[in-house]
């Protein structure tokens, strides 16, 4: 079973699992770079709680999530139509003033990350701000039916320089207690460059 497959037959359990998630502060860090009505794109939605979150901030969100089931729950929670492309998939234009991808990208390969951020440098407006968070650490395989890819600050900054197309606003750490521990996040801010 593939990571999309997994979110189709999961879908009830990840939107109860997620949807109460409290992220207020690394949305607020995020809109901090922002102005209001500014156009957003969700990536990887899932439950569509961040997304409706700055839909009643007043922001433009598109929210995107590759799996039809997580869509079709996020769509029922937000009221807002979500867009179901993979990442691979994506074509956007300088669309947006801002990507929030809170761990969207966590069961991406490292060796597809640079195509998917200069997917997201396509889709941003110039000088436009990207949020990203990724679990830290240094596995990368099958874990729990899915496929994990974790990151240390030093690759992050690796591979965003190499990309060429952003530059680092602020990279922090948070931890996060899970029903088994706690886990790492790292937070990456970043602004397109070119």
């Amino acid at each position: 079973m593939d990571t999309i497959d997994y979110y189709n037959k999961y879908a009830s359990k990840i939107f109860e699992d997620t949807v109460d998630r409290d992220t207020e502060e690394l949305r607020e860090e995020f809109l901090s770079y922002l102005q209001p009505g500014d156009t957003i794109l969700d990536l990887g939605c899932g439950s569509g709680r961040d997304s409706l979150a700055f839909y009643d901030l007043g922001y433009d969100v598109t929210p995107l999530d590759a799996s039809e089931e997580m869509c079709k729950l996020a769509e029922i929670h937000t009221g807002l139509e979500v867009l179901q492309i993979s990442y691979e998939d994506m074509e956007f234009n300088e669309a947006f003033d801002g990507v929030w991808g809170c761990g969207a990208l966590i069961h991406e390969p490292e060796d597809e990350l640079e195509g998917i951020l200069d997917k997201l440098a396509d889709g941003l407006c110039q000088k436009g701000v990207l949020f990203l968070s990724f679990l830290e650490g240094d596995f990368e395989g099958i874990r729990s039916g899915r496929y994990f890819c974790e990151y240390t600050e030093e690759q992050l900054e690796r591979i965003l320089r190499e990309t060429g197309r952003f530059e680092i606003i602020r990279l922090w750490r948070t931890e996060e207690e899970g029903h088994d521990g706690g886990e790492r996040w790292l937070n990456l801010l970043a602004r397109k460059i070119s």
